[in-house]
């Protein structure tokens, strides 16, 4: 699940839930992958609501 939201990620910043559209994957369950990825450093926040792979 991680992966795939890192893959939607990787054409730029999106919002949750243009990354549940993208992947096919539930919004809960997108939500539940970026909290996890933000814990471990691997995506940030650059503005509000919106996620991206951290640099």
């Amino acid at each position: 699940m991680e992966e795939k939201v890192l893959s939607a990620l990787a054409n730029g910043p999106r919002k949750a839930g243009e990354i549940a559209t993208e992947t096919g994957l539930a919004k809960a369950d997108v939500d539940k992958a970026i909290k996890k990825l933000v814990a471990e450093g691997r995506v940030d926040s650059p503005k509000r609501c919106y996620y991206g792979i951290k640099a």
